[in-house]
């Protein structure tokens, strides 16, 4: 004989569990990303110097600043854009793998990968200022006007005093979840643009939150059929005066001059 009693208790128990179930389950739904996207089309080609193992890149004052990484070849350049040519080179120790640069005023500050030590330069003739440390891996840096901001192959951006380099914030680049390996960085209109490490786009992130608003999807900009897997895109500039986004990559023959469309 069944007991309504027992019956009553399984309904009970039902009316507590499927709520908390039906909830489990939809917070384990991936959120929907809110970036926009956008492909591209090229406006002009430069000539770029194959052996640049390029790990920053910015556009001042009518001239490509580019730092190239790998030991025992790693340099500081200024580069006519138009021909390729290097106008100026400063050479690194062969201890240290060249990393992301930023202009800061008179300066020049490039970081190195896994030295833990920087180094200030003044921009006319590129004499060292100083050098300085940081307790993380150097990859990508950028300036936005007050703040140093940098990239050290985790899903964080640090923020650094430009006077004394010391940390002075931080947050967590994120989409759907966290984005690892922001490369080289470039602050364009108030947002970082980031190389994501091994991928054919370029993440444009809120540094007020990390939050990335925007993907751009350079996939086929340059042919890497038979070309070293390490030469990956790396490099992003931005002529502020002529409104003009530069892309490159790790020894490519070109730098390319892009419009961003948005993607349907």
């Amino acid at each position: 004989m069944v007991s309504w009693r027992k019956i009553g208790v399984v309904i009970v128990a039902l009316v507590i569990v499927l709520p908390a179930i039906l909830l489990v389950s939809v917070n384990k739904k991936p959120a929907n990303s809110a970036a926009l996207h956008y492909t591209y089309s090229v406006v002009n080609v430069y000539p770029h110097d194959t052996n640049a193992f390029t790990e920053g890149l910015v556009f001042d004052g009518g001239f490509l600043y580019e730092s190239t990484g790998l030991y025992g070849s790693s340099s500081l350049r200024r580069v006519d854009l138009e021909t390729g040519g290097v106008l100026q080179l400063l050479g690194l120790q062969p201890q240290y793998f060249g990393e992301g640069i930023a202009v800061v005023g008179d300066k020049i500050v490039q970081l190195t990968w896994q030295s833990h030590v920087g180094f200030a330069y003044y921009r006319a003739g590129f004499g060292l200022l100083r050098e300085f440390e940081y307790p993380t891996e150097g990859w990508g840096l950028t300036y936005d006007g007050s703040r140093l901001i940098m990239s050290d192959g985790t899903a964080n951006l640090y923020f650094l005093d430009p006077v004394t380099f010391q940390r002075i914030g931080q947050v967590t680049v994120h989409d759907t979840g966290p984005v690892n390996e922001p490369n080289e960085l470039e602050y364009i209109d108030g947002t970082v643009y980031a190389n994501v490490w091994r991928e054919e786009k370029i993440a444009v992130i809120n540094p007020q939150n990390g939050q990335v608003t925007a993907w751009i999807d350079l996939a086929g900009i340059q042919d890497l059929k038979n070309q070293d897997p390490n030469n990956v895109l790396n490099g992003i500039a931005y002529d502020a005066d002529g409104d003009r986004l530069f892309v490159t990559g790790k020894m490519w023959p070109h730098i390319f001059e892009i419009k961003l469309i948005p993607s349907a």
